[in-house]
């Protein structure tokens, strides 16, 4: 079922957004070459308790950390640890923050020193198309026109679509009905959704330089290309309104 959202609820996910967007933009000044991946979770942590919010992927459904950190053929969901950055890498980081029990979540790809011409033209379609997702959005519209809107321009660049994970709706909860997905299916159209104003969607583009075949690691979490090939990973929180999308993650 979807809940939209009252002025007040949709202000307090703007705080949970900003806190959200603030230890985004700390990631980028922070994740170098060298740098240790729970280092950046620490300093995100930190950062986030220190502007009153909580860290909500900490213990969802038993994940160990407070943020997602995913290097190279990693999509999501990547365990922080004591691997250490490598000039050339990419880093797609997703933060989630609660604030007065409602949620924003975000994400972002780094590229870590100097990155390969490929690499980066991977990043700037992907954060690209969720800009132009972002663009398509106001009530009365169809939620396939930003699944259409994303798998049209990734794949007109020459890139996939991951199929296994979507965007989501969000508020009180991180996950929320409904799925946002990234690509167009018979599924999605059957039973399509208008958006309405107070809806509250996180949309996540995931995407890859090859195939978009993915497998889950031995620790259970991390998603990976099953080719290897390089993914990135762009998110925001945004709430529907009659004149387009309001975006709560900056």
């Amino acid at each position: 079922m979807i809940v939209c959202k009252s002025p007040r609820e949709v202000e307090l996910m703007r705080i949970a957004g900003k806190i959200t967007a603030e230890a985004l933009r700390l990631a980028q000044e922070i994740a170098k070459e060298n740098v240790t991946t729970e280092y950046i979770n620490t300093e995100l942590e930190r950062h986030i308790l220190s502007k009153g919010g909580i860290p909500i992927f900490k213990g969802y459904r038993g994940f160990p950390k407070s943020i997602c950190s995913s290097v190279n053929e990693e999509v999501v969901h990547g365990i922080p640890g004591q691997r250490r950055l490598k000039n050339g890498d990419i880093l797609s980081i997703d933060v989630g923050v609660g604030y007065r029990k409602y949620a924003a979540d975000a994400a972002v790809t780094i590229p870590i020193g100097i990155v390969t011409d490929e690499a980066k033209r991977l990043i700037d379609v992907c954060e690209n198309s969720l800009i132009l997702a972002i663009k398509v959005i106001k009530s009365n519209e169809k939620l396939s026109l930003i699944s259409k809107t994303i798998q049209d321009y990734v794949e007109g660049n020459g890139y996939s679509v991951v199929r296994n994970y979507t965007g989501h709706g969000i508020g009180r909860c991180m996950h929320e009905d409904p799925q946002v997905p990234n690509f167009v299916s018979k599924a999605l159209l059957k039973a399509d959704e208008v958006l309405v104003q107070g809806m509250t969607i996180a949309i996540e583009p995931m995407i890859c330089m090859g195939k978009c075949d993915t497998e889950v690691l031995g620790n259970k979490w991390t998603v990976v290309t099953k080719d290897r090939k390089l993914s990135a990973h762009f998110e925001h929180t945004v709430v529907v309104t009659n004149d387009g999308a309001d975006i709560l993650t900056i």
